[in-house]
C-alpha cells in the first residue's frame, strides 16, 4: 500500500478509537467562540461590537448574543460584507479577504458571495481528512485508501472581480487541496479548471477509464448524471464496470433519499452512502455512524453554532425572523424539534442565519439531520408543510408504489387555495393521479395541520403533472445554474413557479 494510503488508514483507525472514547462537550464551543472573537477583535466589526468587553465578561455567550443581532445574507451584506467585496481590509476578519464563494442556492435566487479565509480553508482540509475516520466501521477493502476520490464540483479557476476572486466553493477548495490528498483527488487540474459544466462532464467521461475511483463526492443529481453518462458512453451495465473499486459515496447538499433508486440503478454492487453537511458558509457536520442517519456537528472546527426554534414566537408566516427571536446554544436544544441554524465562523460571518432547518436526532452524540429550509415551506391556509414532510411523503410514496421520482417541485396557488406538484421521472408515470393521491395521504399522516386543512377543504385537492426529469436540468441550464452546488427549488415562490410554468409551456 502506498505511504499516503497507509497514513490515511492509520489516521482513520486512531481517530475512530479516540472519538469513541472522547465525548463532545459544550466547552469546545466556548473555546471556538473565544478563539474567533480574539482573532477578530481588532477588526472594524470587532471594535463596533466591543469584542474585548465580550471576552472579558463573566458570561461571554450571553454578552455575545446581546451585542450582535442575527442577520440573514442580505442584511449582513448591506451592513458589512459589501465593504469586504470593495477591497476594504480588516472589516469582519483580519486583512483583506481574497476569495468569495458563489452560493446561488436554489434556482432563481441571486448569487451570494460568501467570504473564504485561510483559516476557513484549513478547517475544510482538516475536516475532509477527519471524515475518513467515519469509514473505519464500513468493512471497506484493504486497497480502498490507495484509490482515488472524485469530487464532482465547480471550476478550480475562480474569476478575478476587482480586488478579489470569486467562484464555486468546491473550485476554491480544489485549488487549495491538501498535499496529502492531492495525489488521490480527481479530476485532474486541467479538467477541474473547465467552467462549462457540460464540457467538464464530457471531459470526466472521457478520462473515467484512466481513474481508479473508490469514492465519489457531491450533490446526488450531478454525481448520478456523471455515472449515467459514463455508462452510456462505454456501453456497460454499471459504473462498476469502469470503476470496480467504487465503495463509498459522500452525499451532500440535498436529501439523498429521492435519488436512491436511480443511484442503485447505476451501481453493480453495494456502495456505502455517508451524508455530509457542508455549505458555502462552512463544513458543519458529517455522518460518522453508518447505522444512524444523523450527522455529527463539528463543534471544534472554527464555527460557533446557535439554534433558533422554528415556531411562531420566532418566525412570521413568511419565514422571516422576528426581532425578539431567541437563539439557543448546543447545550440548550432538545431532540426532534426544528431549529434555524445560526453560525459565527472563522471566515468573519457573525450570527449569520444560514437558512437551513435542522433537528437533533441524538443529543448525546450531537447528531443532527437537515429537516428543511426556512423559506421552503408552505403555509397557504395554515398547513405548515415543511420540506421534511414533503421529502418524506415522496420517499414513502416511491416505496409504496414502486416508482422513482428523483426530481419534483411544488408551489401554492393562493387564488385556488391549493398546491400544484410537478413530478420529474425518467419514464412516464402510469398513474399520476394515484401518485398524487398517495403523496397527499402520506402528508396527512405526517402533518396534523395539513390533515386538518385537507379534511375541512380549506386546502383544496392538490393537482399534479409529470414531466421528463431532463427538463429540470434544462431549466437550470437556461438560467446558468447547471452543475456544481446549484440546487433546484423543491418549494417554489410565485416568481419561480411562473418561470417554471412558462418553461414547460403550461
Amino acid at each position: 500500500m502506498p505511504i499516503i494510503g497507509k497514513l490515511l488508514k492509520k489516521t482513520t483507525e486512531f481517530s475512530a478509537r479516540r472519538n469513541a472514547l472522547k465525548g463532545l462537550d459544550f466547552k469546545d464551543q466556548i473555546k471556538v467562540l473565544s478563539k474567533i472573537l480574539k482573532f477578530a477583535q481588532e477588526t472594524k466589526f470587532g471594535y463596533h461590537y466591543d469584542f474585548q468587553s465580550i471576552l472579558d465578561s463573566e458570561n461571554m455567550v450571553e454578552e455575545f448574543q446581546k451585542a450582535i443581532p442575527i442577520r440573514d445574507y442580505d442584511q449582513f451584506y448591506q451592513t458589512w460584507l459589501h465593504r469586504c467585496l470593495d477591497g476594504e481590509a480588516d472589516v469582519i476578519w483580519p486583512g483583506k479577504i481574497k476569495y468569495f464563494a458563489l452560493s446561488s442556492g436554489t434556482t432563481g435566487s441571486p448569487s451570494k458571495r460568501i467570504p473564504v479565509t485561510k483559516q476557513f480553508i484549513r478547517s475544510f482540509q482538516r475536516n475532509t481528512l477527519k471524515q475518513f475516520t467515519a469509514t473505519a466501521d464500513l468493512n471497506l477493502s484493504d486497497g480502498f485508501y490507495q484509490k482515488s476520490l472524485i469530487a464532482v464540483g465547480g471550476s478550480s479557476k475562480p474569476e478575478k472581480k476587482g480586488n478579489h476572486y470569486e467562484g464555486d466553493l468546491s473550485g476554491i477548495l480544489k485549488k487549495h487541496t491538501s498535499v496529502v490528498l492531492l495525489p488521490l483527488t480527481k479530476p485532474d487540474a486541467e479538467t477541474a479548471a473547465i467552467k462549462d459544466w457540460n464540457k467538464k462532464l464530457d471531459r470526466m467521461v472521457e478520462k473515467a477509464p484512466e481513474w481508479d475511483i473508490s469514492t465519489i463526492a457531491g450533490i446526488p443529481s450531478w454525481c448520478i448524471m456523471l455515472m449515467e453518462r459514463i455508462i452510456e458512453r462505454y456501453k456497460v451495465d454499471s459504473i462498476h464496470d469502469i470503476w470496480p473499486n467504487l465503495e463509498l459515496y459522500l452525499s451532500g447538499g440535498v436529501y439523498v433519499e429521492p435519488y436512491l433508486k436511480r443511484f442503485e440503478k447505476v451501481c453493480g454492487k453495494k456502495v456505502h452512502i455517508l451524508n455530509t453537511y457542508l455549505a458555502s458558509e462552512g463544513y458543519f457536520a458529517y455522518q460518522k455512524r453508518a447505522e444512524s442517519n444523523g450527522m455529527q456537528l463539528l463543534l471544534k472546527s472554527g464555527i460557533f453554532f446557535e439554534f433558533v426554534p422554528f415556531n411562531r414566537d420566532n418566525f412570521d408566516e413568511y419565514g422571516n425572523l422576528k426581532p425578539e427571536a431567541k437563539a439557543l446554544t448546543v447545550d440548550e436544544v432538545i431532540e426532534k424539534e426544528d431549529y434555524a441554524l445560526v453560525i459565527s465562523t472563522n471566515a468573519g460571518l457573525w450570527r449569520y442565519l444560514v437558512g437551513d432547518l435542522v433537528q437533533f436526532v441524538d443529543l448525546e452524540r450531537r447528531e443532527i439531520r437537515i429537516s428543511g429550509r426556512i423559506k421552503q415551506y408552505l403555509s397557504l391556509v395554515g398547513e405548515h408543510l415543511s420540506l421534511d414532510n414533503i421529502n418524506m411523503a415522496i420517499m414513502k410514496t416511491g416505496e409504496k408504489l414502486n416508482v422513482a421520482i428523483p426530481e419534483f417541485c411544488l408551489y401554492a396557488d393562493a387564488r385556488e387555495q391549493r398546491h400544484y406538484w410537478c413530478f420529474g421521472t425518467e419514464t412516464p408515470l402510469e398513474n399520476t393521479d394515484l401518485v398524487m393521491k398517495t403523496v397527499d395521504e402520506f402528508l396527512c399522516e405526517l402533518n396534523d395541520d395539513y390533515a386538518s386543512a385537507r379534511k375541512y377543504d380549506t386546502l383544496k385537492l392538490p393537482i399534479s403533472y409529470q414531466t421528463d426529469v431532463k427538463n429540470f436540468y434544462k431549466f437550470m441550464e437556461e438560467r446558468g445554474k447547471l452543475g456544481s452546488q446549484n440546487k433546484f427549488p423543491r418549494v417554489m415562490n410565485e416568481h419561480q413557479a411562473k418561470e417554471w410554468r412558462l418553461f414547460l409551456g403550461r
